[in-house]
């Protein structure tokens, strides 16, 4: 239906994200890029817009040869023994996850 279509919100934090997804195009994974990528799927899982940029997630995953619970699994091993966010300039104390 069109209706629904017409009904896809805009993140608030859509223009800062889409950049981001940009640069995980053509980067490799790196810790803080497999972060990054999960914290940007828990993000937009299940959020009614945005889908050029879940769709570019999804190919992200795939060219980094991973599925979703791979990277989830990962990403939970990296942030159970370090700080993935420790020297970023960037990010505030406390994670973004919103």
């Amino acid at each position: 239906m069109l209706e629904a279509k017409n009904k896809d919100q805009q993140h608030p934090l859509y223009k800062h994200d889409r950049a981001l997804v940009n640069s995980l195009l053509t980067a490799a994974p790196t810790d803080l890029n497999l972060a990054e990528l999960a914290r940007l799927r828990i993000r937009y899982n299940g959020f009614p817009g945005a889908r050029d940029l879940q769709a570019d997630l999804d190919k992200i995953i795939q060219m980094w040869g991973l599925t979703e619970a791979e990277l989830f699994e990962k990403t939970r091993q990296l942030h159970a023994t370090k700080s993935v966010y420790t020297n970023l300039s960037n990010k505030s104390e406390t994670e973004d996850w919103s």
